[in-house]
């Protein structure tokens, strides 16, 4: 049996710190020094002071589901075994203005909430890339 690469993220300047810090299954947001504002997706300025000096920051990685969808058509073969699979909008608990796309995985479908608790882990896809995606937290 063939297996189907899935599409691989394209980092460019902004996002390379993104992908670096996944890659070491640590979740990064850009953040302002001057006030601390996150910036998510990451701009080349602070949305509240107008400040240029970002830097990335490791959150907590730890959220809740703002909302989400319930994926039943395949957009790529890749995906055909994950089908139905959950596309989510996750609010991170280090500052609730923060959302972040992402998959639901380590759960059904059905049992996916609005306001559910999650936690991020990272699917390796190749040597360069991981995922970051979020789970239910256990307990």
């Amino acid at each position: 049996m063939t297996t189907i690469p899935k599409p691989l993220p394209a980092p460019d300047a902004s996002t390379k710190f993104y992908w670096e810090s996944a890659k070491r299954h640590k979740l990064a947001i850009l953040r302002c020094k001057q006030c601390s504002t996150f910036i998510h997706p990451p701009r080349p300025m602070c949305r509240t002071c107008q400040s240029s000096d970002l830097a990335p920051f490791e959150v907590s990685g730890r959220g809740k589901v703002y909302t989400f969808t319930k994926t039943h058509y395949i957009y790529h073969p890749a995906f055909q075994p994950k089908v139905p699979y959950v596309v989510a909008l996750v609010e991170l608990d280090d500052d609730p203005s923060v959302r972040i796309v992402s998959n639901i995985v380590d759960c059904p479908a059905d049992e996916v909430r609005i306001g559910m608790p999650v936690e991020v882990t990272f699917e390796d896809i190749s040597p360069e890339v991981s995922l970051p995606q979020f789970r239910p937290v256990k307990g």
